[in-house]
């Protein structure tokens, strides 16, 4: 009843797109916790409805971390397709797909007629920040490491781990590159930097609801 209310005045609704994976030592779900939370945060002040994130997205080099489950890029783009055709079905003509998952970058060809596609690490404003504060970082590393994909009583590691070159393609071997899961950098870095980072996503993702519907 409430979004019926909402849909007379406000044809706006964010979709969440997250996965569940390793994060070497941060949580599973921190692509899901990520997408779904700065959407909230950027859209409570505007009055625009979040739904809850698709915690499963596209993944498949990771299958040998028990844990991250995939599928495949057809079965994802098909899924998202018929969400999509609901929503619109049901008045919501303005649609951001706030993505939290690299993998899950193919969603982007669903942009268009009222459809935006937005990877929340990666817009204008937060690469800027990132390569300022440290560019040698990727995934699990410091720039995934907020209070709230954390896990009680998990010690991280002090030092950097060196980039890895990412060669490896078949899960196991992926593994075997990989080791506990980092792409390399930095684990964590000072409260004060992750939360600026955090604050200017949400930020980007708030203007993008305002103003990104051309």
């Amino acid at each position: 009843m409430q979004l019926e209310s909402h849909l007379e005045s406000d044809d706006r609704i964010v979709l969440p797109l997250g996965s569940t994976e390793q994060h070497a030592y941060l949580s599973l779900a921190t692509d899901s916790i990520l997408s779904e939370r700065v959407a909230v945060e950027a859209a409570e002040p505007l009055g625009v409805p979040v739904l809850p994130a698709l915690a499963y997205g596209i993944t498949p080099n990771f299958a040998a971390y028990p844990g991250s489950p995939s599928v495949s890029e057809e079965t994802y783009l098909a899924l998202l397709r018929d969400l999509l055709g609901s929503l619109r079905g049901q008045g919501f003509g303005r649609i951001l797909l706030l993505n939290g998952h690299g993998g899950n970058v193919p969603a982007e060809s669903l942009a268009g007629g009222g459809v935006l596609f937005h990877s929340w690490w990666n817009g204008p404003r937060v690469t800027a920040l990132i390569e300022g504060l440290d560019p040698d970082t990727s995934h699990a590393s410091w720039m995934e490491n907020f209070p709230w994909t954390r896990l009680p009583g998990v010690e991280l590691p002090a030092e950097r781990k060196p980039m890895v070159e990412r060669r490896a393609v078949d899960p196991v071997a992926v593994r075997a590159e990989l080791g506990d899961g980092s792409f390399g950098g930095l684990y964590e870095r000072s409260e004060e930097d992750v939360l600026r980072l955090w604050q200017t996503g949400v930020e980007e993702v708030r203007d993008l609801l305002e103003h990104g519907w051309g």
